[in-house]
């Protein structure tokens, strides 16, 4: 059987500044203890505009404007406006939309009228929409409602407001008057969602010309659920999603493993089309509304932007091997198995050197490493430090452990076999997956031969079990189609039977004789 590829990728950045204060966790949990928090009243002061927000040289890396590695040329910090980039919001691999926009496609994938825009906001979009290459051709249909309207629904505290610049543009409502998992805030998280994963899904088809028809499968893989009260997560958003983008010819479904779960979905996508069950399997997620500003506190208190602003998405195309593409390697799987242990040696060991082990391969034979990417612009104001680079130097160690590298080669490891973190802090999109498109690319360039992109997720977080969670695959340059072994045809074998039964007949003659 052939490795399936990685066929192509997308990803996608949506700046959501007034979400961001109205669904982020810790937005949302300081408003409810203190109205008045001295933190609420600053957020404002410390918001970018959507120009810094594209200029900001971490976000043209998550896009496809620049590599990653290039960002260890960019002057830090990254924010200051000295040293924001060109302002390209179009990247080769996907955009970065303005919270106005998106607004219109929260609308337009809401099946069950449970978004609502003013009538001033909603007219205002036919000519936003019209100037989007992708939006124009999705033939949106963006009704309005009367403001009076809009502002009973969230007096009554059944829809949560949808803001622009601080002003009113509509609300999302509740789906059930008892049912805690379709109140107005569950719906609102989870539409908004599945809205920036079919902005992901829809840039897959635009940047690679590819034909959403010819999808078959969609694993979809955040951190939101989607159910009701007699079935919390049923989903499905793989389904939903694809409704909405067109893949008509599509099923689909969803995996949950906290931040861990894109690589599970990758994997499993890579299995099912090496199996031949399909030929053609898309990964995708969008981002996680409460992930905004979540460290935002700790921003504010060093005088600088809330860099959570911004909500992620992506896509990849897992298609049958073409000879071209890169391979998913599926027998170099790591895994963090139940009995592994929580230790950061133990972890690393079992999803890096284990799998490499059973290859005879050694740590620096993988040229770049992708682990939990997150911006450390983002992470070391809270105390978190630097995710991707506390994550190479245990790899490293173990390579000069192993006796793969010397010591003295250990921060030239990090430095060549890692790079800056450039993903934004949404969970499950910055483990792994970030790296991809850019893997794909050098890999095809010849600029690389191999890539490992390695997922860990926090499983304790949902309180029912204290393990952890990881699991890593390889990607590397295609070795080419293999020669299929020719066959005979019908005809071919009915003749040689022909000639068997006739020397049996002529044998069995001429011993009569």
């Amino acid at each position: 059987m052939e490795n399936a590829v990685v066929k192509a990728t997308s990803y996608i950045l949506v700046h959501t500044p007034d979400i961001l204060k109205e669904g982020g966790s810790t937005q949302t949990t300081t408003r409810k203890k203190d109205k008045d928090d001295a933190y609420l009243s600053k957020i404002d002061e410390h918001l970018r505009s959507f120009a810094e927000v594209v200029g900001y040289g971490p976000n043209q890396a998550y896009i496809g404007n620049i590599k990653p590695d290039q960002l260890n040329e960019i002057s830090q910090p990254w924010y200051n406006k000295d040293n924001l980039l060109e302002e390209k919001r179009e990247g080769k691999m996907g955009e970065i939309m303005p919270e106005r926009e998106f607004y219109y496609l929260v609308k337009a994938v809401d099946v069950f009228d449970l978004v609502k825009l003013t009538e001033e906001f909603a007219q205002a979009g036919k000519e936003v929409i019209a100037k989007h290459p992708i939006l124009n051709k999705m033939s949106l249909n963006i009704a309005g409602e009367k403001v009076v309207k809009i502002e009973e629904l969230i007096d009554k505290g059944i829809a949560i407001p949808l803001k622009l610049d601080n002003e009113l543009i509509g609300c999302v409502k509740q789906a059930h008057d008892t049912d805690i998992n379709l109140n107005a805030h569950v719906i609102y998280e989870n539409l908004i969602s599945k809205a920036s994963a079919v902005l992901a899904l829809k840039n897959l088809e635009e940047k690679n010309d590819i034909d959403l028809k010819e999808v078959e499968y969609i694993l979809e893989c955040s951190e939101e659920a989607c159910g009701d009260i007699n079935q919390r997560g049923g989903g499905n958003f793989a389904k939903a999603i694809g409704e909405i983008a067109g893949c008509v010819n599509a099923t689909g479904s969803d995996v949950r493993s906290f931040c861990a779960a894109p690589s599970h979905a990758l994997v499993n996508a890579a299995a099912l089309v090496k199996a031949g069950v399909y030929k053609n399997v898309v990964v995708l997620a969008g981002g996680s509304v409460a992930k905004l500003g979540m460290n935002g506190k700790d921003h504010v208190k060093k005088e600088m932007p809330i860099l959570e602003d911004t909500l992620g998405g992506f896509a990849v195309l897992v298609s049958e091997n073409d000879g071209e593409s890169p391979v998913i390697r599926t027998d170099i799987i790591g895994r963090h198995q139940v009995g592994t242990g929580s230790s950061p040696q133990a972890v690393i060991s079992s999803l890096v050197t284990d799998p490499l082990d059973k290859h005879d391969l050694k740590i620096t034979d993988i040229d770049k490493y992708s682990v939990e990417m997150q911006n450390p612009e983002i992470t070391k104001p809270a105390g978190a430090g630097n995710v991707p680079e506390s994550n190479y130097k245990m790899i490293a160690a173990l390579g000069v452990k192993r006796g793969d590298l010397e010591r003295k080669e250990l921060m030239n490891f990090v430095k060549n076999h890692g790079m800056p973190g450039f993903a934004p802090t949404q969970g499950h999109i910055p483990s792994g997956v970030p790296y991809l498109g850019h893997a794909m690319e050098a890999i095809k360039k010849g600029e690389l031969k191999r890539a490992m992109i390695i997922g860990k997720g926090s499983l304790f977080l949902g309180r029912m079990t204290n393990l952890f969670d990881g699991i890593s695959f390889v990607v590397e340059k295609n070795p080419g189609l293999k020669k299929a072994e020719k066959s005979l045809s019908d005809q071919e074998i009915k003749n040689l039977l022909a000639e068997a039964m006739q020397k049996t007949a002529d044998n069995l003659l001429a011993e009569l004789e």
